[in-house]
């Protein structure tokens, strides 16, 4: 019985194993949409040392967000003039290699998690001449209407949330 017990557990953490290496380095199998936004390193975004500074990450990750709702057939500001807006709640950003002016970026951008009342989007910036990431982050924002109170979209307004879903 232990014999067979040992075995399951064992089989069970390699498809652990498998399932995880896909999500940590191939998201974009798993996913049905991971969009793909192009930028170059302009030199205005980089600082004395010459590498991109730390805060044009995020206008990066906008970009990128901004890029990949459109896919789903609606943009940011048609949402804020049907009355939903998408505050910052959280971000984060792990700096892996510094980019440099003029450098090709692709910035992978995938929703980690949505909800009625919330949507996580996920980042990865791989430069282009040597395909290595070099930043990677997310960002959680709300649901809210022009009061700044949190909406439920999927029941406020079904048809973007049909919309946003259809980016999973």
């Amino acid at each position: 019985m232990n014999v067979i017990a040992g075995f399951q557990a064992e089989k069970q953490k390699i498809i652990y194993d498998i399932i995880y290496t896909i999500i940590k380095y191939r998201r974009d199998v798993l996913s049905l949409c991971v969009n793909e936004t192009r930028v170059i390193v302009r030199y205005v975004e980089t600082d004395k040392m010459g590498i991109v500074h730390h805060s044009n990450y995020y206008v990066y990750f906008e970009e990128a967000r901004t890029q990949f709702i459109k896919k789903s057939g609606i943009s940011y500001s048609e949402m804020e003039e049907s009355g939903i807006m998408l505050p910052l709640v959280e971000s984060n950003c792990r700096y892996i290699q510094g980019a440099k002016y003029e450098d090709e970026l692709i910035i992978k951008t995938w929703i980690k998690e949505l909800t009625p009342v919330k949507a996580e989007f996920n980042y990865s910036i791989i430069r282009e001449k040597d395909q290595k990431e070099i930043a990677k982050g997310s960002t959680l924002h709300a649901f809210v209407d022009n009061n700044f109170k949190i909406v439920n979209i999927k029941k406020k307004y079904p048809e973007i949330f049909e919309k946003l879903q259809s980016l999973i």
